[in-house]
């Protein structure tokens, strides 16, 4: 659901890229999902998340809700949304480089190769746009741009799962990038009224499903697995908006960018290429880093249940 979700707003995004600011459309967008998220919040009796779950809420809010939406959509105004994603499904190995860091993952060196693989693909995209002008190739790079918080919005979200439920994370994350995004109230009251409402309709429809919709099925099973293993679910992601955009749009990307997007999914499918294994290490009684002690089980979020 999350993918073919995310995948649809790349097409929203393109389609109403004309009509809307970069930053109006991204708080248009927040506001929309604020709304229902905070009614389903209510309605479920919602209560303030932990407070340690508030720096990873707050990091992902600003990260992810914020900078990522605003940085896509402005590249979106540049590119068309098939090229979009295949720099943004950049994001998995930004993840998996990141998880390794600040979760302690470790660096494979598949995970280096994969990267090294992956940017050059990049690059290639953006030679492929060059020839559409300087504004094509500051498009990829804000495409880039996106791909890195949204990486960072992915790694800060996961320690604030073990804390706060998936909906708590997902609806005050939402709240936080509407806040960072308000700055842009002013010229959203201008040029709303000026829209057609197929463009008012795509901005709600961003709001409601790619947003409150997806993002809360991505946290719950983040929530239930690895960042590095779930990103790799959104490998499919550019498959899914080429195809939608060729349908909706009339947009296919050309063969060049379709060669460095193909290159960006093989360095991804690189980096998580099963290395070798190594020996689980052992616990204070002698036990693997697997085994737990009798009468506790994990549950999905990671802590500790009786």
């Amino acid at each position: 659901m999350t993918v073919v979700l995310w995948a649809s707003a790349f097409v929203s995004i393109r389609a109403s890229a004309e009509h809307f600011h970069p930053g109006v459309l991204a708080l248009g967008r927040l506001l929309t999902a604020s709304i229902v998220l905070g009614f389903v919040f209510l309605l479920k009796g919602g209560t303030l998340p932990d407070r340690r779950a508030w720096p990873g809420i707050l990091a992902s809010g600003v990260l992810w809700f914020g900078v990522y939406m605003v940085a896509l959509n402005w590249g979106e105004q540049q590119v068309d949304a098939g090229t979009a994603a295949m720099v943004v499904n950049i994001g998995p190995v930004v993840i998996a480089l990141l998880g390794g860091w600040l979760l302690k993952e470790g660096f494979p060196p598949l995970l280096i190769a994969g990267m090294g693989v992956s940017f050059l693909g990049a690059a290639v995209v953006g030679w492929s746009m060059s020839g559409h002008g300087a504004s094509s190739v500051t498009g990829v790079l804000l495409c880039l741009l996106a791909a890195v918080t949204y990486a960072g919005g992915v790694v800060a979200q996961k320690p604030a799962l073990r804390y706060a439920s998936p909906l708590q994370v997902t609806t005050f994350g939402c709240f936080v990038g509407t806040v960072a995004c308000l700055p842009f109230s002013g010229l959203m009251l201008e040029e709303l009224p000026k829209a057609p409402w197929s463009a008012t309709l795509n901005l709600i429809y961003l709001g409601v499903f790619p947003t409150a919709l997806a993002f809360s099925t991505w946290a719950y099973a983040l929530a239930r697995t690895s960042a590095g293993k779930l990103g790799a679910t959104t490998y499919a992601v550019p498959a899914v908006v080429v195809l939608i955009s060729w349908v909706w749009l009339a947009e296919v990307p050309g063969r060049m960018t379709l060669l460095g997007g193909v290159i960006c999914l093989v360095g991804v499918a690189v980096s998580r290429l099963p290395g070798r294994r190594e020996a689980a290490p052992e616990g204070p009684e002698g036990t693997t880093g697997a085994a737990q002690r009798p009468g506790k089980e994990r549950t999905p979020s990671g802590t500790a249940s009786d």
